[in-house]
């Protein structure tokens, strides 16, 4: 269960930080957008270490602090629920 959990967090992590680069590059260009809801919900899906090193190595939304405030609330949850399953598993 912990090698598919894994898998999931590794290609969520590469999805999240294409789609973040393509924003990005959009951003630059001047044309359409990732709506942040989007990018939000990959990181929820699993995807945030990609995402937070998109934010770090691109500086894609390092300035937005809402945006920040909401990853760093998500990656709370991520950690939250291993702990709680750590927790329960050595039960």
């Amino acid at each position: 269960m912990v090698a598919y959990l894994l898998g999931v967090y590794i290609l969520m992590s590469f999805i999240a930080f294409i789609v973040f680069a393509i924003d990005k590059r959009a951003a630059g260009r001047g044309d359409r957008r990732t709506p942040e809801r989007v990018l939000h919900t990959l990181e929820l899906l699993g995807g945030w270490p990609g995402a937070l090193l998109a934010v770090y190595l691109l500086r894609h939304k390092s300035a937005k602090l809402r945006f920040r405030m909401i990853q760093w609330a998500i990656i709370a949850v991520h950690i939250a629920a291993w702990i709680a399953a750590l927790i329960l598993r050595s039960r």
